[in-house]
């Protein structure tokens, strides 16, 4: 072969190499260039979760605040009923038949007791309400004791609607109060030298529907006159 051809096949073999490094030069810069923006779209998408977060959070505190204030504000307007003090308004205790009704008997005494509740306004949503029980003990003919107790005390009744007050004042404060009027009663009989008298539990619901009934008869009984 001449030196021209070998020539010629060298000139071709360079620019060969030329063309194939052209060609291959975009393909190892192009991995650089997309990696920008996506890195810039990570970092856009991190502050969006950021920013949403923090909205969620002061969403919830605002939430939970105001939770806390309706919770704290309920217990202000429930009704609330306390005694503030309580006294024995008047005690009697009659033994008449002292020392002779004093001796133990085969038949156990014919015990009678009555109660009666009353209530009274009295200033700054205080209400005097008072337990009168009278309890007497007869064997046959023969009087052994007779008591006489009212109990009273001043209830306190606040946040209690108009139509129910009648109800708290003859239902609920008495049924504070028995405990103690029935203790008064049990040392009494047991000072005047007889067996402690214990009574049981009063259903002061019952009782005060039956004062309506009467009350309500008491009223009805001028109309049937007339």
């Amino acid at each position: 072969m001449s030196d021209k051809g070998k020539s010629d096949k060298g000139k071709k073999k360079k620019a060969a190499a030329k063309e194939t490094a052209g060609a291959q030069e975009p393909t190892l810069d192009a991995p650089a260039e997309e990696a920008a923006p996506a890195a810039k779209a990570d970092a856009t998408e991190k502050a969006s979760e950021k920013a949403s977060d923090k909205a969620t959070e002061k969403a919830s505190d605002g939430a939970t605040d105001d939770a806390v204030g309706v919770a704290s504000a309920a217990p202000a307007s429930a009704p609330q009923i306390g005694i503030q003090s309580q006294y024995v308004k008047d005690l009697s205790f009659e033994n008449p038949g002292a020392p002779g009704s004093l001796v133990a008997t085969a038949e156990p005494p014919d015990i009678q007791v009555n109660v009666e509740v009353q209530a009274r306004p009295l200033q700054n949503e205080a209400y005097e309400v008072a337990l009168h029980i009278t309890a007497s003990g007869k064997n046959g003919q023969t009087t052994l004791f007779v008591l006489d107790l009212t109990y009273g005390a001043v209830c306190r009744i606040v946040g209690v609607p108009k139509e129910s007050l009648q109800p708290v004042l003859l239902v609920e404060c008495p049924r504070m109060l028995f405990p103690f009027a029935r203790r008064v009663l049990s040392d009494a009989t047991r000072d005047g030298g007889f067996p402690p008298l214990m009574l049981n539990p009063i259903d002061f619901l019952s009782l005060y529907r039956q004062q309506q009934k009467n009350q309500a008869a008491a009223a009805e009984a001028p109309k049937a006159d007339a």
